[in-house]
């Protein structure tokens, strides 16, 4: 008989890399149930749907202003819709996303554990937003204490969020990156002048005007394109007035599925991402679009980000700049050569198997199995 197992995430879960690869690391070997919004992904027994009006992580202001931390919770409407249609005892093991699936995931009782897999550093998720710190990160701080550190085992995305939750809590999770599924693919040649590409969300804290600005203080004749979904709509529309001002140097493009992103990324040479530390969860990121650049067979430029810059120069990946300023990016670009290219893309074709989601996933299946033996 297969060990059941309830895969819970507050999110899409048919439209989310890092669940769909939990999904699909488990569908075969385990009886998989998963309960989130949206449609059910393929291949699971039964998909428990949240319905798209029951709105998640509305926090009462009152309960969290007077430190009402467990009304607060257990009154959210995502929680207690979990709460009213999912039976405890179940299931054998629940795998949990994110803090505040985690404790209902314990409300649960699963006869072997619950792993929590934690996305982010969430006490400190917008500690740049105004109030957040004072009323938040308490609020958070308190679930992760009172509940997630209950939990049988844990996983993140960096080491640098694994230090501070094993600091702040006592536990340590395992690392599982957001690596991008392995690839077929070859190095396409360098272009003249060197093509640079950044696929990601317009969002204003990411600062990708930025980038915009270091390519138009290059003398290198380097051209930018991105590859955006409108987070921020607004945002959006300065950077395209902005990348009009370049001469046909930088070009805005509409985000392309999932499914054709590294064919996209293939047709250039350098993925860039500049991410400043305006927050905790900035400064230690360790985002996906580093892997989607490896799998495209890219080299990178980065800013000096800790975690991205340990495997820039460990796997000898391209190049990390100074700092995060234009003018930083622009000397990169000005003392770049295209043999430099030829040598980081060369890199990440002979590193794309080991930095794949494959390697990463089976760190989630010996947790897994280990509850499951347990």
């Amino acid at each position: 008989m297969k060990t059941r197992l309830l895969i819970l995430s507050f999110s899409p879960i048919a439209g989310d890399a890092r669940v769909l690869k939990q999904v699909e690391a488990f569908r075969d070997e385990y009886e998989v149930t998963t309960c989130g919004y949206g449609e059910a992904p393929d291949g699971v027994a039964e998909h428990i749907r949240i319905p798209d009006d029951v709105l998640h992580n509305v926090l009462h202001d009152g309960r969290i202003t007077k430190k009402r931390y467990k009304r607060a919770y257990w009154s959210l409407w995502s929680v207690g819709w979990v709460r009213r249609h999912l039976k405890p005892g179940r299931w054998d093991v629940v795998l949990a996303n994110d803090v505040e699936a985690v404790p209902i995931a314990l409300r649960l009782k699963p006869a072997k554990g619950v792993h929590a897999d934690l996305h982010e550093y969430s006490p400190l998720l917008h500690e740049d937003w105004e109030g957040w710190k004072l009323k938040i990160t308490p609020y958070v701080e308190w679930l992760c204490s009172e509940y997630v550190s209950q939990a049988s085992s844990w996983s993140t995305v960096s080491g640098g969020l694994a230090r501070e939750y094993d600091r702040m809590f006592g536990f340590r999770p395992v690392i599982v990156t957001n690596a991008a599924p392995y690839i077929v693919a070859e190095p396409q040649p360098v272009g003249e002048p060197v093509r640079l590409v950044h696929s990601g969300a317009a969002m204003h804290d990411r600062r990708l005007d930025d980038l915009v600005s270091g390519v138009m203080a290059s003398t290198s004749g380097a051209t930018l394109d991105f590859y955006l979904t409108p987070n921020q709509p607004a945002f959006l529309d300065h950077l395209r007035e902005r990348a009009a001002e370049s001469g046909g140097r930088v070009r805005v493009n509409d985000p392309v599925p999932y499914a054709e992103l590294s064919s996209t990324l293939q047709r250039y040479d350098v993925g860039v991402h500049f991410l400043p530390p305006t927050n905790f969860n900035n400064r230690w990121a360790l985002p996906n679009k580093l892997f989607d650049y490896v799998q495209a067979r890219l080299g990178v430029i980065i800013g000096p980000s800790p975690e991205m810059a340990e495997y820039v120069h460990g796997f000898g990946l391209g190049v990390v700049a100074d700092g995060f300023a234009p003018e930083d990016l622009a000397a990169v670009l000005d003392t770049m050569t295209v043999h430099e290219v030829e040598k980081w893309k060369a890199s990440a074709n002979a590193s794309a198997r080991e930095l794949s989601a494959e390697s990463q996933v089976a760190i989630w299946k010996q947790a897994i199995a280990a509850l499951a033996a347990s």
